[in-house]
């Protein structure tokens, strides 16, 4: 099986830590494979060298490589607007929405009414309060059923929903971590990894 998704999770002296196609961690010395086939060339501090269904590629942790094989996986591009701002219609349990893409939040964060719209009962979600730019909120962290963004759709991805209403819904890391994020220029591009 040749991998098509790889991140490096950590390095230590002629060995690297990293995730397969979203798998569990392995340990690989230099010149071994992992169980995918993907082979540590070489690691300095702070980078390693793979080499991935026959290229070699660089890479620091915390990024991730996906090779050619990836572009069967759903992906979505992105355009940033004048302020630098990712947005994009998608839909959270079939009811459509306007996502931001916000690295800053931890879950997907929805208003009152956008929650209302997609049939969720926040009453029935764990209750807790948010740090907010404009200071604490009152949430409740439930679990949607189904977020889609373009051709890509995910299950049961934790969020919460706000007491009061809001612009647009938070695109937040736990649907973003599920992601492989390039950006270039202006555009970021976001490939489902599992």
């Amino acid at each position: 099986m040749v991998a098509t998704d790889v991140v490096l999770v950590g390095l230590l002296p002629g060995r690297a830590l990293v995730v397969v196609d979203g798998g569990n961690r392995q340990m690989v010395k230099v010149g071994e494979k992992t169980t995918e086939g993907v082979k540590l060339v070489s690691n300095k501090p702070g980078a390693a060298v793979f080499e991935v269904e026959g290229k070699q590629r660089r890479l620091q942790i915390g990024q991730s490589i996906v090779s050619s094989a990836a572009a069967e996986k759903p992906a979505t591009t992105l355009t940033a607007d004048a302020q630098g701002h990712y947005l994009a219609q998608g839909s959270i349990n079939g009811a459509s929405m306007r996502f931001l893409v916000d690295t800053g939040a931890t879950f997907i964060s929805l208003g009152a009414a956008d929650a209302k719209r997609a049939h969720i009962d926040p009453l029935k979600g764990i209750p807790g309060i948010s740090m907010t730019a404009n200071g604490p909120a009152r949430v409740w962290k439930v679990k949607l059923s189904s977020v889609k963004l373009g051709g890509i759709s995910l299950s049961d991805v934790d969020a919460t929903v706000h007491e009061k209403d809001m612009p647009v819904v938070l695109l937040g890391m736990s649907f973003l971590n599920r992601m492989d994020i390039r950006r270039d220029g202006m555009s970021m591009t976001l490939t489902q990894r599992y």
